[in-house]
C-alpha cells in the first residue's frame, strides 16, 4: 500500500497524529526534497528510512517503489508542504501504483487550496483550481485564456512572482482569489475583485 501523507504548510501542529504513526509505521517514506522532510521526521522522532522522489528523478525511481510495494512494503510519499500530487510530486507515482492494482491511500490534511478558497469570501459551492502559473512565458496567455472560460478562479502564486502575477491577473481576470504561501510566516492573501 502506499499513502499520500500531507505535510504542514509551515506550521507544525498542522499534521494529523494518523499522519505522524504512518510515517513512523511505513517501511518507507518518499520525500520530495530531503533536505526539508528531515526536519519534519526528527521533529516529530520519526527514524523510518526515507529518500528523495521529486520532479526530475520519479520517472526513474517509481519502478523500484512499483516492485518494493509489490513486494508487501508499505510506502508514504510526502512533499514538502501540503498534499502529495497537487502541484507537487504524486501523480506519476498514484497512476502506476493504480496501474498495477496497489492500493492508495490519501489521508486529509494540510493544504493551501481548501483555506484560501473558504476565508476568499468568493463562492465555494464552484470552483476551478489552476495552480501555479507559468513563471514567465505563457503568463498571460493562460491569464487571458482563464478569463475567457470562468467566472470564479483560485490562483496560487509562489512569493518570488507574486507581484507579477497579481499584477497580470488583475487585468485578466474576473472575480478570483490569489493564495500565497499559505500558513507559512510570509501569509498573504488577496480576495474578490483585484482590479
Amino acid at each position: 500500500m502506499i499513502y499520500l501523507i500531507p505535510t504542514p504548510i509551515g506550521n507544525l501542529e498542522d499534521i494529523t497524529l494518523r499522519a505522524i504513526r504512518l510515517l513512523k509505521e511505513v517501511d518507507l517514506i518518499l520525500a520530495e526534497d530531503t533536505r526539508v522532510s528531515s526536519k519534519l521526521l526528527k521533529h516529530f522522532e520519526i527514524d523510518t528510512p526515507y529518500q528523495s522522489f521529486h520532479m526530475h528523478n520519479e520517472h526513474k525511481k517509481v519502478q523500484s517503489v512499483l516492485n518494493q510495494l509489490k513486494g508487501g512494503k508499505k510506502v508514504a510519499l510526502i512533499s514538502d508542504a501540503g498534499t502529495p500530487g497537487i502541484s507537487d510530486p504524486g501523480f506519476l507515482m498514484v497512476r502506476e501504483a493504480i496501474k498495477e492494482g496497489i492500493e492508495v491511500q490519501c489521508l486529509p490534511g494540510p493544504t493551501a487550496l481548501i483555506p484560501a478558497l473558504v476565508q476568499s469570501g468568493i463562492p465555494c459551492d464552484r470552483f476551478v483550481f489552476e495552480g501555479f502559473l507559468p513563471p514567465k512565458k505563457g503568463r498571460n496567455k493562460r491569464l487571458e485564456k482563464l478569463s475567457n472560460e470562468i467566472e470564479i478562479e483560485n490562483l496560487l502564486a509562489s512569493h518570488t512572482n507574486f507581484l507579477e502575477s497579481i499584477s497580470e491577473a488583475r487585468r485578466s481576470l474576473k472575480e478570483n482569489s490569489i493564495s500565497v504561501n499559505k500558513n507559512k510566516i510570509s501569509e498573504i492573501n488577496s480576495f474578490g475583485c483585484i482590479s
